[in-house]
């Protein structure tokens, strides 16, 4: 079957097309026919080195998290009238997805609803089970105020129509005009540009002096510390994006004084039953067409270097996709 593998840490020019054997089906795991790949911002991350705390992975390695398929065979003990020839996405952890072929443990799939594409079934294998987990775990109420920092992104856009649609009022940031044009297309109540010095200052007008009662910051690094004081007394803040190359450092001492509740991406760590269960939820909303999935754009599998590239670049609106 054909791969794509990271040879090495480095550039995306490590990413190379190569051949592999099928992988088989083992007791409680399926066989996928692969048509659909889910990228991360921190698949690319990995790839560059940065993460061994977190992603203990050694080249060479398939990268791929998450991908979108149909079932072709499935191994001892699973119902094969079940699952065999149905559409589903699954998380397969953190390699693996890369490649024409795949297999995934049956607690980790969700079946796809019919009529709902497999590149926009892909596009939501994280980003929107982790978006639906961090709505909850924040516990975003009806008419709360929610500052979603990084709105452009491939989680940012399911945030904004997901807390839009939990009858919060959305303020995001995204970079330039464009990205810009999208969130307040997708529902948000109010954008400010991040690229300009003055954001958290614009950010401040747009909430109201009282505070955001929500932040989500998908950003990290200085652009989440500058996020942090946006928070109102009593509010929450979850620091759980690092494409900058960092989590948001906040004082928790401090924090507890306002009554902030603190939150990572430790808080969205999900077991493979929750994650299906989860991921079952935002496939039906998109398939009600209440929720769109934002794919910038789409690589074949031997382009998953220009792919990442483009990931990098940060000029695409919402995230990108492989083909297989």
């Amino acid at each position: 079957m054909r791969v794509t593998r990271a040879m090495s840490f480095g550039g995306p020019e490590v990413l190379v097309p190569g051949e592999a054997p099928d992988p088989v089906a083992g007791p409680g795991q399926v066989l996928l026919d692969v048509a659909a790949v889910d990228t991360i911002f921190v698949e690319t991350q990995v790839r560059s080195g940065w993460g061994g705390e977190y992603f203990p992975v050694e080249p060479p390695y398939v990268p791929g998290a998450g991908v979108a398929g149909t079932v072709r065979a499935v191994g001892a003990g699973v119902d094969e009238a079940a699952w065999a020839g149905r559409r589903v996405i699954a998380s397969l952890g953190f390699t693996g997805g890369y490649a024409e072929r795949a297999v995934a443990g049956v607690p980790a799939l969700a079946l796809v609803p019919d009529g709902l594409a497999l590149t926009d079934a892909a596009a939501l294998v994280h980003d929107g089970v982790t978006a639906i987990a961090l709505l909850d775990a924040t516990e975003l109420k009806p008419g709360e105020t929610v500052l979603i920092v990084g709105a452009s992104g491939g989680m940012g856009t399911v945030l904004v129509q997901l807390a839009k649609a939990a009858g919060a009022r959305v303020v995001g940031t995204a970079r330039g005009e464009a990205k810009a044009a999208l969130v307040r297309e997708l529902g948000a109540d109010a954008v400010v540009d991040a690229s300009t010095p003055d954001w958290p200052e614009r950010a401040r007008e747009a909430i109201g002096p009282g505070g955001a009662d929500v932040v989500l910051d998908g950003v990290g690094g200085q652009v989440g510390a500058a996020a942090y004081p946006l928070v109102a007394d009593g509010g929450r803040f979850s620091a759980h994006g690092a494409p900058t190359g960092g989590f948001a450092q906040v004082d928790p001492a401090a924090a507890e004084r306002r009554g902030i509740r603190l939150l990572g991406i430790g808080d969205v760590q999900l077991t493979d039953d929750a994650h299906a269960r989860l991921a079952g939820r935002a496939l039906a909303e998109a398939a009600a067409g209440r929720l769109r999935p934002v794919i910038g754009a789409t690589f074949p599998l031997e382009r998953a270097a220009e792919a990442h590239a483009a990931i990098e670049a940060r000029n695409l609106l919402g995230k990108v996709v492989l083909t297989v």
